[in-house]
């Protein structure tokens, strides 16, 4: 651990607040002055940048159908490479979309919903938004039908923008249910027929509404400009637990949030290369990409499905994006880093004896260099090069936020990669809150707060978290700053979680419970939500115990299940796929996936593999799983168990696993 002090309490007590080394006069606003709205930003970065690629996508060259050994099949895409956008071609298709929404009768400060997967479209539509001052409304392209029509019918937008994929498919059943709705746009080539929806409904491809805005009589409308306090986004969370709620943010929060990121990130400029494949509507990825854009990076836009040359979409044999792409720059979800972590690790497992021996041997010794601050060249050409290039070879920096990063995968990253930075911040507070220094070589922290935020640690006596706990003070953990957004849309008695103190500043209750450092960084430790309390009176953390297991190599993702009537916990696993069929071959077992999940033999193995992770880990007793059950299904947003940060979903999880439950649990 380096002894610079990155953040101290400005109260000087142990509760905070706590504000960075560079905010503790005052907390920054914006980055760049006068640059106040997003609408600003954009036309800040199209001012200093004109001819600079903005935005890029691939062709599709062509689609196959391949037929896998269990009989299921899937698709396979060739693509072509890259093709930019300028910032100025960029500004235009702003200006002609934002001008033909406004010939559909789309009015300043009215809302506009966007429900599409992450493309150029989605940012060149969100732009439009920001300068014409349309709130924007984001809804995951991968919430169910309900959530949707939910989200949908309580923004009361008359305009709609998605893509013919999602409209031809999730939209069809939803938009019958929607009252209000006038036009729908979609993204995509090739037309839509229009007898299949409801007659009170427009629709309209993006390209015809850019062409409608791009007539003189239309380009020449003028918009209101926003102002800071107008309402910029309103953000649908995944819903982790229950309805989705929309987190109302105004320009000046997401400016004041960007703000605090951008400092954080060494050396952005028009050097770097931004991979974007993470769902735009979460804003990890929304504030990522336009802070980007305000520094002159060019985007290059992907999908988890084609991210490598080894994504389930890409023909065999076929470049991905990042080979094509190169990025420098990726952000990512733990989930994300735990997969590439272990697909790297079993390859080495295959190694010759000598290989391994040489990987494990470069490994540690870069792990000892990075801790006395140097680095390894020759290791980095000779050992590493090869795993790097799974990423295209040229990552500099990594993002990892959304969820807590395992130790080792954070390690793993940094040795093979490049240097990680770990990221905290909600919806609620437009995705900022802390972000560790890139060259904080410890694990398990997230860093400092933000130059644009504060945090206070309330204690919790209940869960045994004040801040007179040694050896660092400990406790719920508020966010306070310009930052942190206005409320839920429509759900004022939910929006108790936020507050504003006597002196005109929000804060933000997040429920995590964090650890304060002496150096002013911050650990997460717990979460109130996920803190049970067992029949014997025991407290146990679901969290904590599921971020201790995941890093058995049978396990590919985990859920800890407590039931307060019962005195022991039991789990829900998906296996590793490879490391369980080998399992099972040792042991003579054979069948399909399915039957090796549910093959009571090898639940009692995974088990007494939990039971020797746990006990390495130093869990309690009361905290180790007592009963497993595998599951052949993996968890994706698509089946509605995990969000698109990749969060669990207990309560969905609970439900799908219902009989089981009553099963681990003895249940006549």
């Amino acid at each position: 651990m380096t002894e610079s002090v990155r953040a101290r309490s400005v109260s000087g007590g142990p509760e905070g607040p706590y504000r960075a080394v560079q905010s503790v006069d005052g907390l920054v606003q914006q980055e760049f002055e006068g640059v106040d709205t997003l609408d600003k930003l954009f036309r800040y970065a199209v001012g200093g940048f004109t001819h600079s690629p903005c935005i890029g996508s691939r062709e599709v060259l062509s689609q196959e159908n391949e037929t896998q050994p269990d009989g299921k099949v899937f698709q396979k895409l060739v693509l072509g490479q890259y093709k930019w956008k300028s910032y100025e071609e960029v500004d235009h298709q702003v200006n002609f979309l934002g001008s033909g929404l406004s010939a559909l009768g789309q009015r300043s400060r009215s809302s506009i919903t966007i429900f599409c997967e992450t493309r150029e479209e989605w940012m060149i539509a969100a732009q439009a938004c920001f300068r014409f001052n349309y709130p924007l409304v984001t809804l995951y392209a991968t919430l169910g039908e309900d959530a949707v029509a939910f989200g949908l019918n309580q923004c009361g937008a008359t305009h709609l923008i998605t893509s013919k994929e999602l409209l031809e498919t999730k939209l069809k059943a939803v938009l019958p249910d929607v009252v209000g709705l006038k036009h729908v746009i979609y993204a995509g080539s090739g037309s839509v027929s229009v007898e299949n929806y409801p007659q009170s409904l427009s629709i309209h491809s993006l390209q015809e509404v850019m062409e409608l805005g791009a007539k003189p009589e239309n380009l020449s409308v003028q918009c209101d400009a926003p102002s800071p306090s107008d309402l910029a986004v309103v953000m649908y969370t995944s819903g982790s637990t229950g309805r989705p709620k929309g987190v109302m943010m105004h320009h000046s929060n997401l400016i004041a949030g960007m703000a605090g990121q951008c400092q954080r990130i060494p050396g952005l400029g028009p050097e770097d290369t931004y991979v974007g494949y993470l769902p735009l509507a979460h804003v990890l990825e929304l504030t990522a990409e336009m802070s980007c854009l305000s520094h002159g990076c060019r985007i290059g836009y992907s999908s988890p499905h084609t991210l490598s040359d080894q994504s389930s979409k890409i023909k065999r044999g076929c470049k991905g994006d990042c080979t094509v792409l190169k990025p420098t720059l990726i952000a990512a979800v733990p989930e994300i880093m735990d997969r590439i972590y272990k697909n790297v690790m079993s390859k080495v497992a295959e190694m010759s004896t000598l290989q391994r021996m040489l990987f494990n041997m470069a490994y540690k010794y870069k792990v000892q260099q990075l801790e006395r601050g140097a680095d390894t060249p020759i290791c980095n050409t000779v050992v590493f090069k090869r795993v790097s290039m799974l990423l295209g070879g040229c990552v500099r920096l990594m993002l990892s936020g959304g969820a807590p990063l395992s130790p080792d995968t954070h390690r793993f990253i940094k040795v093979c990669f490049c240097p990680v930075g770990i990221g905290y911040g909600l919806t609620e507070t437009c995705g900022a809150a802390t972000i560790s220094e890139f060259s904080d070589y410890t694990t398990g922290r997230v860093g400092a707060p933000l130059i644009c935020s504060e945090l206070k640690l309330r204690d919790w006596p209940e869960g045994g978290y004040t801040s007179q706990d040694k050896p660092h003070p400990r406790g719920e953990i508020l966010i306070g700053g310009p930052n942190v957004a206005m409320g839920y849309y429509g759900s004022e008695a939910e929006s108790g979680e936020f507050w504003v103190d006597e002196a005109g500043k929000r804060w933000f209750c997040t429920g995590d419970v964090g650890e304060m450092h002496p150096d002013g960084c911050l650990q997460i430790v717990d979460r109130k939500k996920d803190l049970v309390k067992l029949q014997a009176g025991e407290y146990v953390s679901l969290a904590k115990v599921e971020a201790a297991l995941k890093n058995c190599p049978l396990i590919d993702n985990i859920c800890v299940y407590a039931n307060s009537n019962q005195n022991y916990v039991i789990s829900f696993v998906v296996p590793n796929q490879k490391q369980l069929t080998e399992l099972a071959k040792r042991h003579g077992i054979e069948g399909k996936w399915e039957e090796i999940c549910n093959h009571a033999t090898l639940e009692q193995e995974v088990l007494k593999t939990i039971k020797e992770v746990a006990t390495s880990n130093k869990l309690q007793r009361f905290e180790v799983p007592m009963k497993v059950r595998l599951s052949s299904q993996v968890w994706t947003p698509e089946t509605g168990l995990v969000t698109d940060a990749f969060k669990l979903k207990r309560k969905e999880l609970q439900t799908h696993y219902k009989h089981d439950i009553e099963r681990m649990y003895g249940a006549k």
